[in-house]
């Protein structure tokens, strides 16, 4: 019986070791040929390590300490991780020897560099099981185009559609041209500890009609748009967005906007939570949320964030441009909610701002301890409500607020609650919020400053159920409104 039992043990132990994977092979770069000198065109040699890699089924493209410059494209593959050592480093490179862009019979859709993906540092299309990670950079060495690039020129490092499985871990990205990464039409997407810094060129990360993404403890420094997430038309239909986690990351944006939805939303968005961020520097939007192509955005959760030093604190707008194949009407954003925000403005014009669309409203949004501080220092100025572009998505298509706290407009449900509050720097002479246009707003146990020469506090334009409860004394004037507490 003992001796059976024995035997017995040995067959599970044989089965158990030839049911285990065989490791995947590592592929040194220099193996195939690259010098990583700094000089010589190694982009043939990675060439043939990401086949290679491959063609085995699976395997690590390795990069040892060195410079490798590739003044080609790289041609990624299923299968394959792209591990940069220590002190490795991929070097773009001046010239014309990138791949031309691919045609696009959708291009007039969104701008030339969302409607290619061929010029680039790095691209794939219809990839599984892929992966850059270690501790190295990818660099455009100043080398990439910000705007439309000629034949041969590069406009990204990484480019990726309908990708599935990614991994991004550890590298960094710099000078990345119009976009360090674009990736469109993928899904399942894991990031941790990725930098990058391409503050003197554009755009960070485009995350476009993407599902299943999470991006934890990210550095993102941009000049353009830091981390956007986008759907767009570039590749022939409207895709789903959603189910996405950005936790622990630092943001921020020279030009433009750090933590953005837009401008391109032409598929609906569904399912963020944006949790520990912090925001340093926007010159449009810190958190800017936008429909402007006809998508509907719902469930997107903000808690735990600091900003600071940017031009238009929050913004939540829908517009009507409708820049997207199959006829779009005008979208919605609904169920939002803020949470321990701490914002510090630097633009007296740009104040917080909920604008709906006439025929697309911005409905149950919940702001709970927000506390927005603007410089202030405007005058006096007329309450009506500021022009509005409904084709742009930038916060200057508003015309500068008439409130410096809140400027509210066709918008439903909405409610600030649990110490949320708006300050001034300077001495301020506009209201703390003016509503137009909406239905059942409220403010409770609210904080807000009052400006020497400010007409009023609180004004209610055509607004159907306004309260102001437990927020001290507040003069409240209203036009064609009725109260609801």
């Amino acid at each position: 019986m003992r001796r059976l039992g024995v035997a017995v043990a040995a067959a599970l132990l044989a089965t158990t070791v030839l049911a285990e994977p065989a490791q995947a092979a590592v592929h040194n770069v220099k193996d195939y040929g690259a010098a990583g000198n700094g000089s010589a065109n190694d982009t043939a040699a990675i060439n043939k390590a990401i086949t290679a890699a491959n063609a085995a089924g699976g395997g690590t493209v390795r990069f040892p300490s060195g410079t490798y410059r590739s003044p080609n494209s790289i041609h990624l593959k299923s299968n394959v991780t792209i591990q940069l050592d220590a002190g490795a480093t991929i070097m773009g490179a001046s010239g014309s020897g990138y791949d031309k862009p691919e045609p696009n019979p959708n291009d007039k859709y969104q701008d030339y560099g969302h409607s290619h993906f061929h010029n680039a540092m790095i691209w794939g299309d219809r990839l599984t099981n892929i992966a850059f990670v270690g501790q190295g950079t990818i660099d455009g060495g100043g080398a990439l185009i910000t705007g439309n690039p000629g034949s041969g020129q590069a406009d990204k490092i990484i480019s990726l559609t309908r990708c599935e499985n990614l991994t991004v871990s550890g590298i960094k990205l710099r000078r990345g041209g119009h976009f360090a990464m674009l990736i469109n039409g993928c899904k399942n997407v894991v990031s941790d500890r990725l930098t990058i810094d391409t503050a003197s060129d554009r755009d960070g990360w485009n995350v476009i009609s993407t599902t299943n993404v999470t991006i934890t403890n990210g550095n993102f420094a941009a000049n353009d748009d830091a981390l956007a997430f986008k759907s767009d038309y570039a590749l022939g239909q409207k895709l789903s967005n959603g189910n996405v986690k950005v936790y622990d990351t630092k943001l921020s944006a020279r030009c433009c906007n750090a933590l953005m939805f837009g401008s391109e939303t032409c598929g609906d968005f569904t399912g963020y939570d944006f949790q520990r961020i912090d925001i340093k520097g926007s010159n449009k939007s810190g958190l800017g949320l936008v429909s402007m192509d006809g998508s509907v955005i719902s469930d997107v959760h903000y808690r735990d964030i600091t900003v600071s030093g940017v031009r238009s604190p929050i913004m939540l707008k829908v517009g009507a441009r409708k820049r997207c194949g199959n006829n779009p009407g005008v979208g919605t954003i609904k169920n939002v909610t803020y949470d321990n925000i701490t914002i510090d403005g630097a633009s007296p014009s740009f104040s917080p701002t909920i604008m709906g669309d006439v025929d697309g409203h911005i409905t149950d949004v919940t702001f709970t301890n927000v506390k927005i501080n603007v410089p202030g220092g405007n005058g006096t100025m007329s309450t009506s409500p500021p022009s509005n572009d409904r084709k742009n998505y930038n916060p200057n298509s508003i015309g500068t607020r008439p409130a410096y706290g809140w400027y509210i407009r066709y918008a439903d449900r909405i409610k600030f609650t649990g110490g949320s509050a708006v300050s001034f720097t300077k001495n301020d002479g506009r209201p703390a919020v003016i509503t137009d246009n909406a239905t059942d707003i409220s403010f409770e146990a609210f904080g807000w400053e009052r400006g020497t020469n400010s007409p009023t506090d609180f004004l209610f334009r055509n607004t159907k159920g306004f309260c102001v409860r437990d927020s001290g004394s507040p003069r409240t004037q209203n036009t064609g409104s009725t109260e609801k507490c």
